[in-house]
């Protein structure tokens, strides 16, 4: 079955492609919360996120949140899980610490244009972006109050999300076309593609090109972000999905739901270089810190899984039951020290937590960078 946007709310776009939707996610105590990278799942008919253990492969809890959860992002510091509830029209903000929901923020109603689909985090943390399918806008949410402050008509139904490293753009896929947002006046420009319905977003490290997945023709679309225009498809497999991109920058994982594959594209050639069968439909998916996992959500009929890809080898080193209609997954930052003063800039000093940090302001940052050079020398 195909996935379609426009099957009407409660058949959203991520149920038309056979319930595609796979969970997982991971949270655990406060007191261990630091030591631990955490994958989180949304389950968009049991109205939950998993919090999956990625040292353990386990689920340790599961999260009530609101009405058909869908897309959800953290926050470059790992504190934060924002997750849109599409049904409710609402964002719910998870404490990591807790993994309790701390806030549940209104972005619209079918009237006034809500049904939130998917969500984005600036790199600094400051604010999160919205793809509001049924307002055909972006919610802007200020996540020092966890209010919107603005809302950014885009010109098309909004499906999937992502903002550049730098933190000047967001990239939106949507049906018939693609949108950019200008971060610092919230506007966006939108560029007509006919034909194609956009399933899954990324954006390379450098900030240079965005990966999105185009389902009808079966194919992903290179956009090159200094022109934003489209230089490249990539042939992957049946109605390609999930999209993400390894920290190197070098290759790029694409679930394919309907022929039960993940396409591996190296971004040097643009070219498929490998593809990795799956038993259960593949979702959508995320690679850890150090790049050396990928953990993708899968489905099959009323049985979920999370499997878990070795990046090396590019092959399945394990699988996670999940409960049912797993969606997207998002994994939260392991701990990391900055290696450079640059690392520190723009915002930059919040994303660092034990044993580095967390820092007090830019400059605790860039001592600590220069205090470890010193000890090298």
């Amino acid at each position: 079955m195909r996935h379609d946007p426009d099957r009407g709310v409660k058949g959203f776009l991520l149920v038309s492609t056979c319930l595609l939707l796979v969970f997982f996610c991971l949270s655990s105590a406060a007191n261990t919360v630091n030591a631990q990278q955490l994958a989180y799942v949304t389950h968009v008919g049991d109205d939950v996120v998993s919090v999956i253990n990625t040292d353990t492969n386990t689920v340790v809890t599961t999260i009530r949140v609101g009405t058909n959860p869908a897309g959800l992002a953290i926050t470059p510091d790992g504190t934060r899980v924002y997750v849109t509830n599409q049904v409710d029209h609402t964002v719910s903000v998870i404490d990591t610490a807790t993994n309790t929901v701390i806030a549940t923020i209104t972005v619209g109603s079918d009237r006034t244009g809500g049904f939130p689909q998917d969500v984005a985090i600036t790199p600094d943390g400051t604010r999160a972006y919205t793809a509001n399918v049924s307002g055909f806008s972006s919610s802007v949410i200020d996540t020092s109050t966890n209010t919107v402050i603005a809302t950014i008509p885009l010109g098309i139904r909004p499906f999937v999300i992502a903002i550049t490293p730098d933190g000047t753009r967001a990239y939106v896929g949507g049906r018939e076309a693609f949108a950019v947002i200008n971060t610092a006046t919230n506007t966006a420009i939108t560029i007509p593609l006919p034909g194609a319905l956009f399933g899954g977003v990324a954006i390379a490290p450098d900030g240079t090109r965005v990966y999105m997945t185009e389902r009808n023709s079966n194919s992903v679309f290179v956009i090159d972000t200094t022109t934003n225009t489209v230089i490249a498809a990539i042939p992957v497999g049946l109605s390609p999905l999930g999209v993400a991109i390894t920290p190197d920058g070098t290759r790029a994982y694409v679930t394919n739901p309907e022929d039960h594959t993940i396409s591996v594209i190296s971004t040097a050639t643009n070219s498929v270089i490998a593809t990795i069968p799956t038993s259960f439909m593949p979702v959508y998916l995320a690679i850890t810190s150090d790049g050396t996992r990928a953990y993708v959500t899968s489905e099959h009929e009323f049985d979920s899984e999370v499997i878990v890809i070795d990046t090396a080898t590019n092959s399945i080193i394990t699988t996670i039951p999940v409960i049912r209609f797993a969606f997207r997954i998002a994994i939260r930052p392991g701990p990391r020290s900055p290696q450079t003063k640059e690392e520190c800039k723009n915002g930059g000093w919040r994303n660092f937590g034990p044993p580095a940090g967390p820092f007090k302001n830019q400059g605790q940052c860039v001592s600590f960078v220069e205090r470890r050079s010193a000890a090298r020398d």
